[in-house]
């Protein structure tokens, strides 16, 4: 166990955690909303330090980011928890903990995942698989031992942490991927049980710390893929992080608790990329669906092919020094 960062004490022994923005108030003996974060007379403790339940190499266009360091490899590192219980979470066997079972994984340090992701020739760590978050004090340890090694470090998250905790880790945050599950309150409400505008609040902190951003919307059938839905979130990104920021939209499929959706239809996630472009984003992808061409990158200027992918696999890259050999254009991103 180790001390948590961010809460407070309230008397009777009760902690206020202020890491997430559920803002947990929590009693002796008794954990928050994550189920990993317990009360100990009055001390709020991590039970998920260094117990690691995931750790992968995987390619950077899987967490998915396509506009940072195409190409690389991210070592990817995920503790058991989730501050969110979505109905459609495909990681539910690691996310969704039991508030009173114990928490498993084996013991790492951060200086062995930086060693870890050195020996593997990565030239990231990815926090991600559950939501970061909730295992943020390994997260900042190792990620301030990351950026003295050169490393970078990524986030791919749900968008609640607190403006404190974000504040306090961006220095060593480069890039995030952020799942911006929907865009009405009812379907945060009953499909992910949390709000959207504390989503949406966090979004613009992280543009607000120069953190590179992309966002990712899984679009599920009759409940966030209508034409008013999508527009209104291309327009939020259009008008508070910029028409440079990638948009990546991606196909459900059944799972966890809601397998009564079908796949997402490949048109739709094509009317969906069309909205996007049309309300002004230069890159709009379709997710998990390789080989439909929705994942390649063009030039805005040009219209140029300079990035084409297969799923995960990059099979021709044409940008140089960050820029469209055609035309000149820069393209928006680091490490291109």
């Amino acid at each position: 166990m180790k001390e948590a960062m961010f809460y407070e004490k309230v008397g009777g022994k009760q902690v206020r955690c202020g890491l997430c923005r559920f803002s947990c108030l929590i009693s002796d003996g008794a954990r928050g909303i994550c189920a990993v974060r317990e009360n100990r007379g009055g001390t709020l403790y991590s039970l998920v330090y260094g117990k690691l339940c995931a750790e992968h190499v995987d390619p950077i266009e899987k967490k998915p980011l396509f506009h940072i360091m195409p190409g690389s490899k991210s070592y990817s590192i995920a503790t058991v928890g989730c501050n969110f219980h979505c109905r459609h979470c495909q990681n539910y066997t690691i996310s969704q903990v039991d508030l009173k079972a114990p928490i498993p994984g084996p013991e790492q340090t951060p200086q062995n995942i930086v060693q870890r992701a050195l020996d593997n020739k990565c030239s990231s760590i990815s926090y991600t698989y559950t939501e970061p978050t909730i295992f943020y004090e390994f997260a900042y340890d190792t990620a301030r031992l990351a950026r003295e090694a050169g490393l970078k470090n990524i986030f791919v998250t749900n968008g609640y942490i607190s403006k404190e905790a974000l504040a306090t880790i961006a220095p060593f945050l480069d890039a995030a991927n952020i799942d911006l599950k929907g865009f009405t309150e009812e379907f945060y409400r009953d499909v992910v049980h949390a709000r959207l505008s504390e989503v949406l609040d966090s979004i613009i902190e992280y543009r607000k710390q120069g953190i590179w951003l992309e966002l990712t919307t899984l679009i599920i059938p009759g409940l966030n893929d209508s034409d008013s839905e999508l527009q209104s979130i291309a327009e939020f990104i259009v008008a508070n992080l910029g028409i440079d920021t990638p948009w990546h939209v991606s196909q459900f499929y059944p799972t966890y608790k809601l397998t009564d959706r079908p796949r997402t239809p490949v048109a739709t996630l094509r009317k969906a990329r069309d909205i996007g472009l049309a309300a002004g984003l230069r890159y709009v992808y379709e997710g998990n669906v390789p080989g439909e061409g929705g994942e390649n990158t063009s030039c805005p200027s040009c219209s140029n092919l300079l990035i084409r992918r297969y799923g995960y696999i990059i099979e021709a890259d044409r940008i140089k020094n960050g820029a469209c050999p055609d035309c000149g254009a820069i393209i928006a991103g680091v490490g291109l």
